[in-house]
């Protein structure tokens, strides 16, 4: 199969499957000299990994990576880093019924019309297991990013109809309770929500919001390689995404232009900034040096203990309860996973910035 790498200077490739041997990643394109270890990844792979809370799945995974090239000392050498974790905790068994019929929400139906073949156990490559590769890439493109002064904080901003405000936003509360929410009051009426969905064989969606800071304007292209447009396809290879705002995204619809323009204004100092940030960080696909901000909807689970409808590969419409463990939310363990996406795509990006301006190449090579 194509599509299994991203990236255009900042490459990453991830293989594996849910209940195969392992799960990875290659990044290739990393600069030689900067410090990585494999507890600093680790520190991503644990927010990502399962059996955490009651929220998520059960499943008992360690999730331990192991660095296998591009890094001597402590720090990359410039060649392909690659890096494994090992499955541990695989129940392929939960999911031999499966192989006869098409779950819904899931890409059984369209692996099969697409390949005449598909791993049953688990999901095989569409499982969201296989964000595990993308997690330990973006711990690397963070760290690269940080040595830029470059930072990037996502949180979930609402479970089903449990939605913050702005102004009741508090991202440090993002890492006080499990479903990643930025702000505890909002994080104790979600959890009491997702107790009623458990209840009822059910689960529930919700939304990630994402800020960046520190990123320099003049980032991105202006035609087919707009950073929007990047960042946009980013999140929605995300298995359970299925919508992305960038800035104010759909609500821009119902306003006039004077309402929606991001006026520009020289402080005191004389720097530039602007009066309000529709925009979410970004002018005709490039950064304007304000922060950006996008959202990333995601979906329900689609496994779900309840009843459900669907066929069977003999033509026969059947109804099915869907054995295995899984989480009742997945956005919680999604939030790393955005952020890492979004490391990964600025990183690729910088990379392509700097042949942009004949200055600039003059200055390096000096």
């Amino acid at each position: 199969m194509s599509g299994s790498t991203y990236g255009q200077m900042f490459k990453v490739s991830t293989w594996g499957e849910s209940h195969g041997k392992g799960i990875g990643v290659v990044v290739d394109g990393c600069p030689a000299g900067l410090d990585i270890s494999e507890d600093l990844i680790q520190v991503y792979l644990d927010r990502r990994k399962p059996g955490q809370s009651k929220y998520a799945t059960p499943r008992k995974e360690g999730d331990k990576v192991q660095i296998l090239s591009g890094v001597f000392e402590g720090k990359t050498t410039g060649t392909p880093i690659s890096m494994a974790v090992f499955n541990e905790d695989q129940r392929s068994h939960d999911y031999s019924d499966i192989a006869t019929y098409y779950r819904p929400g899931h890409a059984d139906y369209t692996f099969d019309q697409k390949y005449g073949f598909r791993d049953y156990r688990g999901g095989g490559r569409s499982s969201g297991r296989e964000t595990t590769g993308r997690v330990a890439a973006g711990a690397i493109a963070a760290a690269l990013l940080k040595e830029l002064g470059i930072v990037i904080q996502a949180y979930t901003k609402s479970i089903g109809p449990i939605s913050i405000q702005d102004e009741d936003i508090n991202i440090a509360a993002a890492k006080e309770n499990p479903l990643c929410m930025a702000n505890l009051e909002a994080a104790k009426k979600a959890e009491e929500y997702l107790e009623l969905q458990m209840e009822k064989k059910d689960s529930a969606g919700g939304v990630i919001e994402c800020i960046v800071k520190g990123v320099p304007a003049g980032i991105g292209e202006p035609v087919f390689d707009k950073l929007d447009a990047a960042l946009a396809k980013a999140i929605m290879s995300i298995g359970a995404v299925k919508g992305v705002e960038i800035g104010d995204g759909f609500l821009v619809a119902n306003r006039s232009g004077s309402d929606n323009n991001d006026q520009f204004f020289y402080d005191d100092k004389g720097n530039l900034g602007k009066k309000s940030n529709h925009g979410g960080g970004i002018l005709g696909g490039i950064s304007d040096g304000s922060s950006i901000i996008l959202r990333a909807a995601v979906k329900p689970t689609s496994s779900i203990a309840r009843k459900q409808y669907t066929v069977n590969k003999e033509k026969e419409n059947i109804e099915i309860e869907i054995p295995g463990r899984h989480d009742p939310i997945i956005v919680p363990r999604a939030v790393v996973v955005v952020e890492s996406m979004v490391a990964i795509t600025l990183v690729d990006y910088l990379l392509m910035g700097m042949t942009s301006r004949l200055d600039k190449i003059k200055e390096f090579y000096k």
